[in-house]
């Protein structure tokens, strides 16, 4: 964990085996198709501890066209957009538009977060971009029991990294398998 601060930035996300967060046509109907039941729990469990939650555009489209209630009137939410966004800002909870360098938001959303954690909930080109900037402590990744063969990318980094330190692996009944990773620090 990066010193000074309390909270985790972390990347809670479900892929596929071999590394996809969308299909082809950046669909989730391969990730839908296992329900929420079963994961219900620890995802509560994970939102308990968030202060802060950040997500690209289209990311933030993709959860405004899903209908209901906005996902996260409890954390204060940021989207990071380069172009003017076709949807309306959300009626509930605290909602922060921003584009620039992650390494300089970063100090923005810990503080926001006031010690809670800070989850990058995607997508994996956001995440890449924390991860790139060393500011990513955590990724809590459900493996789903499915192959893509193509799709929108887990986590597009620049460059390899250390080794991961693989903690809390927790098997679902559909087979999922969600496994916390620590990321190295320089």
């Amino acid at each position: 964990m990066v010193t000074g601060r309390s909270g985790k930035t972390q990347y809670y996300v479900a892929a596929s085996v071999d590394g996809f967060i969308a299909d082809r046509e950046g669909g989730l109907e391969w990730l839908l198709q296992f329900g929420f039941e079963e994961f219900q729990g620890e995802y509560d469990a994970f939102l308990a501890e968030v202060g802060v939650v950040v997500m690209g555009s289209a990311t933030y489209e993709f959860v405004l066209a899903e209908g209901g209630p906005w996902a996260y009137p409890e954390q204060v939410s940021w989207v990071l957009s380069s172009r003017p966004l076709s949807l309306p800002e959300v009626q509930e909870g605290e909602l922060r538009f921003a584009r620039g360098d992650v390494a300089e938001l970063h100090e923005q959303w810990v503080e926001a977060a006031n010690g809670r954690n800070v989850w990058i909930v995607g997508g994996g080109v956001v995440a890449a971009q924390v991860t790139d900037a060393g500011l990513l402590d955590e990724i809590v990744l459900t493996t789903m029991p499915v192959v893509l063969g193509a799709g929108t990318p887990l986590l597009p980094v620049a460059a390899t990294s250390g080794v991961l330190s693989a903690s809390g692996t927790h098997v679902h009944p559909s087979g999922a398998i969600t496994t916390r990773y620590a990321l190295p620090r320089p």
